[in-house]
């Protein structure tokens, strides 16, 4: 019999790319707010490295998990493996209680490795199109979040529409305070353009195209450019070439501030982004991934294109040429981007890590008995203790 939990210990897997880790932090943070404990499992990427670099308070734990692309079948089994022998001896010596996997390829094993340790598995996605690995586990999942009602009927088992959990530090802010932190001018307008945690060389070939003529036609037009590791060299070049002071990065670690700081963005529509833009009112033009799983970008987007909150173009049917137009057209109306900032509020989720963390209380009280004691403080996880089941 399991010996009693006075605070349930929550493990999040969240690895693999930015739009899996980052809410899976910002749930973390939330149970850490309660007074419980977190164990984030990562992946070993470099870029996963960096967003956890500051994250205090959690217990990271990187997992060896490969993704399950055509021809790879031996080495994402052969990661698998190790990964759930890794997270099954964490899980051993510090059991959870609590176990939420983000989605992707870290997801598997501590699914796994929890649900044979008797915790209680739940799912996030914050795709419209529930990705693979969460399809494929969704049967071991108590519950699934979902960061869009329109995702409701494409993953089997029992959901909730919580929306998608971001940082409490993506909240709407002065741009003008955002721009001085940052180093740039606190007056003048920024482009931010950004392809999500790894870059996006498609973004970041239909800006450096689009350059010339954006600061012939707005001289005092500033730059945020996030560019991912394998375009950097080129991507400063292009500033360089036209005198352009620009703030290029690979990874922006103040995230919040860039976007904070944009009168327009350029981004992919992956869920967790969205989800960020909306948090902080920043009007973008959405530029979807070709090659997504299930098209799912796309149809992230169209439910921002149907609130009329973003524009929306496809990344192989606009020219350099198109896209400095449509960039101009926008920053020269202030009216549709001031709309688009209030349309954005009805498409936020600021209180989805709360609702999440609710609702794994809420599931582990009936599935593993637990009960709530009267002396729980209202701003702590609530005190669980184990009750006895009939032998």
């Amino acid at each position: 019999m399991t010996a009693p939990t006075n605070i349930p210990h929550v493990a999040i897997a969240c690895g693999g790319t930015g739009g899996h880790l980052f809410p899976g932090i910002a749930v973390g943070r939330e149970v850490l707010e309660r007074g419980g404990r977190v164990t984030l499992f990562i992946s070993e990427k470099e870029v996963d490295r960096q967003a956890v670099r500051d994250v205090g308070g959690m217990e990271i734990i990187p997992l060896p998990s490969v993704g399950l692309t055509r021809g790879r079948l031996v080495g994402f089994l052969a990661g698998l493996w190790r990964s759930r022998r890794i997270a099954a001896e964490h899980l051993r010596k510090h059991p959870a209680q609590l176990v939420l996997a983000m989605g992707g390829f870290t997801s598997a094993a501590p699914i796994m490795a929890g649900r044979r340790a008797g915790a209680v598995c739940f799912l996030h996605d914050s795709n419209v199109i529930p990705g693979r690995a969460n399809r494929l586990l969704a049967r071991f999942a108590g519950e699934i979040f979902l960061g869009f009602d329109a995702a409701q009927n494409r993953i089997r088992g029992r959901v909730r529409v919580t929306g998608t959990p971001v940082r409490p530090e993506f909240r709407e802010m002065s741009p003008a305070a955002a721009r001085s932190e940052l180093g740039l001018r606190p007056d003048d307008p920024v482009l931010l353009i950004m392809g999500g945690s790894q870059g996006a060389s498609g973004i970041n070939r239909l800006l450096t195209g689009a350059l010339p003529g954006l600061v012939g036609k707005f001289p005092r037009l500033q730059f945020i450019h996030l560019t991912g590791t394998g375009d950097l060299a080129v991507v400063q070049g292009a500033y360089t070439q036209l005198g352009v002071p620009a703030l290029v990065q690979v990874f922006c670690s103040r995230m919040h501030l860039a976007l904070g700081a944009a009168t327009l963005a350029v981004s992919r529509a992956g869920g967790s982004t969205l989800a960020e833009l909306a948090a902080m009112r920043t009007p973008s033009v959405l530029i979807p991934f070709p090659s997504a799983a299930d098209n799912h970008q796309q149809l992230n987007a169209e439910v921002f294109i149907r609130q009329e909150a973003a524009a929306l173009v496809a990344q192989n049917a606009i020219s350099a040429a198109g896209f400095e137009a449509l960039l101009a057209a926008l920053l020269n109306a202030p009216q549709q981007l001031q709309s688009m900032r209030e349309r954005l509020r009805l498409l936020q989720s600021p209180a989805a890590a709360g609702r999440i963390v609710d609702a794994m209380l809420e599931v582990a009280r009936i599935e593993l008995g637990f009960r709530r004691t009267d002396s729980a403080p209202a701003n702590r996880l609530p005190v669980m203790e184990r009750r006895r089941m009939p032998a």
